[in-house]
């Protein structure tokens, strides 16, 4: 019998060069927004899995180490010699917000395939997660498309993040746009910044959009101005967090979307009509104390908290 997993989690695993000490001086860390939030998904008790492309090279094999070793199941460990490991380099700013040049013409993460997916057991997740990123470009936009529409078909509980990055797409917003659209059929829950609500309007057009597509959960992050959620139209606002010393927002949203999905799995939901408002409260305070812990330590990986500090989080927030 296969192994099941609470979360199968789709798209870009690559290399995250964050400033070291030193000017001109960048350190290696693990990154991607799918795996972030797959292991911010197993740190707080869910498992789950990974399906994504990598590299045949140092790069790839250490992000293979870099899986398993923080619980997560590589179930696309074939690694690719038709292009390297993605890379991201990763600025900074005075306030910690961050900026981001990538090495991906292609990069490995661009040729998942179709066939990929279907080997990855799509069946034997209650969730399967994407973002858009992998909408992008290359084989891996069809195979990202494929494994939300297999998904669907399968009644997985599917979840999305959009997570725009200019640079990726050649500050093209209007395709992002696009492709995104193009998969709002297929998702159950979304998570959507203020930042990025510009791509379909304001966030008013984005509850509605989403709702249109049949969308039960619509999640709209704000950064330290918190967090709401919307199911079915009915929204439910994140308790006050306490003041957040900010050291590094890397990973911030992943954690948070992590801390969501999985207080819904330990909820014991695993069909999309069974979530309640009072799911999507309880899902909003573990997301937003995930979130908080995550942004007041450098590094994304490293910094995604365990089941216990966030408890101990959560009742530092007000209703």
């Amino acid at each position: 019998m296969s192994k099941r997993f609470d979360l199968l989690s789709v798209g870009e695993m690559l290399i995250d060069f964050t400033p070291g000490e030193g000017e001109g001086v960048y350190v290696r860390n693990p990154g991607g927004a799918p795996i972030n939030l797959a292991i911010a998904f197993s740190r707080l008790g869910g498992s789950s899995a990974f399906c994504g492309k990598l590299g045949d090279d140092d790069f790839g094999r250490f992000l293979l180490d870099v899986q398993r070793a923080h619980g997560v199941e590589p179930v696309c460990p074939l690694l690719t010699r038709e292009a390297i490991t993605t890379l991201a380099f990763v600025s900074l700013n005075d306030s910690g917000e961050r900026s981001f040049t990538f090495a991906r013409k292609p990069g490995a993460d661009m040729l998942l395939t179709e066939e990929d997916v279907d080997k990855a057991g799509l069946e034997n997740a209650t969730i399967v997660h994407a973002g858009s990123l992998s909408l992008s470009g290359g084989p891996a936009a069809a195979a990202t498309r494929h494994a939300l529409e297999k998904a669907r078909e399968l009644g997985k509980i599917v979840s999305f993040d959009v997570n725009y990055r200019d640079l990726i797409w050649e500050g093209d917003y209007g395709r992002a746009s696009e492709k995104i659209r193009e998969t709002l059929r297929c998702i159950d829950i979304i998570k959507i910044s203020d930042e990025e609500a510009f791509l379909f309007g304001s966030e008013d057009d984005c509850v509605s959009l989403f709702s249109e597509h049949g969308i039960r959960v619509v999640v709209i992050t704000r950064g330290a101005r918190g967090a709401s959620a919307f199911l079915d139209g009915v929204r439910a606002d994140a308790a006050k967090s306490p003041p957040a010393k900010v050291v590094d927002t890397t990973g911030a949203g992943d954690a948070f979307f992590g801390g969501f999905l999985s207080s819904i799995v330990s909820d014991g939901i695993s069909q999309i009509n069974d979530i309640t408002i009072e799911t999507v409260e309880k899902a909003l305070l573990v997301g937003s104390a995930a979130g908080w812990l995550t942004v007041q330590k450098a590094g994304a990986i490293n910094a995604l908290p365990s089941m216990e500090e966030v408890r101990a989080a959560m009742a530092l927030f007000k209703p």
